[in-house]
């Protein structure tokens, strides 16, 4: 579990409410289920209008990703990387065969098979690179949806309002009703800033986040197994990837381990 989404969106709507209550409104004031099935279907269905129905649905299914804590697997990616190095440089690049279909990711055994079949660099990389553009392309369509959403929403909860102030103006005879009628007119625009502004656009941020983090992890693969194919050193090939691991997952380098790795690298 991803416990910033989690306590992010508790720490936002309880925030909310806590200063509502503080202003002495009550919750009962601000639960609308007319409000929040206008706001809510209104911006769903001009979602759907934008986006094929598969990308949409794709979306909804990515909202998990967003409460999941993604694996920190960097390190065990690059230790599984430089052991086909170790393989390859020992036995030949032929001892990946039987040991390709093994590999952790599908990206990563397709990427082993193509160094054992014998494809050039280019290749490989003008290949890989089209399945990982292609991979992030998706992940920005997903988080599309969502900054869809994030801008939709606010203008649907102001249909909302208007909709709900007209019902008041047909009732101006009972004078005693009409404060409390536009008060709870206001309550779509709420729904409608609120669902934009703490649940779409941060979801679509980490979503994009989540994208290039997959994107990362992918490049690394594509860069291991061209190491493979090229016959790099194992101990270069884990020099390479740990300088191209992402930001979050390398770990603080003890003193004077930086040093003795490269010593040992230009040795080699």
């Amino acid at each position: 579990m991803d416990i910033g989404t989690l306590l992010g969106l508790l720490i936002g709507l309880g925030g909310i409410l806590l200063g509502n209550a503080i202003e002495g409104g009550k919750i009962s004031q601000i639960t609308q289920p007319t409000a929040a099935m206008i706001v809510v279907g209104g911006t769903v269905g001009a979602t759907m209008i934008q986006f094929p129905f598969r990308v949409f649905k794709h979306a909804l299914k990515s909202i998990k990703i967003a409460f999941k804590e993604p694996p920190n697997h960097a390190d065990k990616l690059i230790d599984e990387i430089v052991r086909y190095a170790t393989a390859a440089r020992k036995d030949g690049i032929l001892a990946l065969e039987p040991l390709a279909p093994k590999a952790s990711d599908p990206l990563l055994a397709r990427a082993l098979m193509m160094a054992v079949d014998g494809a050039d660099s280019a290749a490989m990389r003008d290949s890989l690179e089209a399945s990982i553009g292609q991979m992030e392309e998706e992940g920005e369509d997903v988080a599309k949806v969502f900054e869809a959403m994030g801008g939709y929403a606010p203008t649907v909860g102001i249909i909302g309002a208007v909709l709900g102030l007209i019902q008041v103006m047909t009732n101006l005879s009972d004078i005693g009703k009409v404060g409390e009628g536009i008060a709870t007119a206001f309550v779509a625009t709420i729904y409608g800033v609120g669902l934009a502004n703490i649940v779409a656009l941060p979801l679509a941020g980490k979503l994009k986040m989540r994208t290039r983090e997959v994107v990362a992890f992918k490049t690394l693969m594509l860069e291991g197994a061209l190491a493979i194919q090229e016959g790099m050193n194992p101990k270069l090939v884990r020099e390479k990837l740990t300088a191209m691991q992402p930001a979050s997952e390398k770990k603080a380098a003890p003193a004077g381990a930086v040093g003795e790795e490269t010593a040992a690298v230009a040795a080699a």
